[in-house]
């Protein structure tokens, strides 16, 4: 387990499998309970979330984010939020994408100014930031960038690919928003080259 994001509020983790793409996972303490938000399997992540506190759900905020979502929630004896357009706990749903064959939430937790996000925003370098960005666009996003995103001035974002950003974050959300259509030709061509 490689603990990234360990924060006072929970932690996160890369899976070792798909190295370049970097799966992040985290597992939030809130209202009393551990939020466990597109889980991978690793070596040690029960342990670590049950030292965190009582489980009290998986949220899974993109529906092809399966990871290992279902298996948590029934080892843990939790809900499998799947995609929750809904609040779930302390969490606000932003929607991302709203399609057939992309369905994708961010979540916004108010108390801790922390977005959550599964696809839409990434700090894998040559994947979602390039040039010089501390947070990119996902590739398929960065020609209508979800501008949403923008409308919460967060301390933190935690990401689902790569670690997350931690200090000057609402300003690194703009950035990403703004430069994203500029930055398009490069990101996806770089995309194509390491996938």
């Amino acid at each position: 387990m490689e603990v990234i994001d360990e924060l006072g509020f929970g932690i996160g983790w890369v899976s070792p499998e798909r190295p370049k793409l970097q799966l992040a996972s985290h597992a939030l303490q809130a209202d009393g309970g551990v939020w466990l938000v597109d889980p991978t399997e690793a070596d040690g992540v029960e342990e670590r979330v049950r030292a965190l506190g009582e489980p009290a759900g998986v949220l899974q905020l993109l529906d092809r984010h399966n990871r290992a979502c279902a298996d948590y929630a029934a080892r843990l004896g939790v809900p499998h939020n799947r995609v929750p357009f809904e609040q779930v706990g302390p969490f606000e749903p932003i929607p991302v994408v709203r399609q057939r064959f992309w369905r994708e939430v961010a979540l916004w937790w108010p108390d801790r100014r922390v977005l959550v996000c599964a696809d839409a925003l990434g700090t894998v370098p040559h994947y979602f930031a390039l040039g010089g960005e501390r947070l990119g666009v996902h590739p398929v996003l960065r020609l209508t960038p979800p501008r949403q995103l923008a409308d919460v001035e967060p301390e933190h974002v935690l990401c689902g690919h790569g670690a997350g950003v931690h200090e000057n974050a609402a300003e690194a959300v703009r950035a990403a928003l703004d430069n994203s259509r500029r930055r398009a030709p490069r990101v996806l061509t770089e995309w194509w080259r390491v996938r």
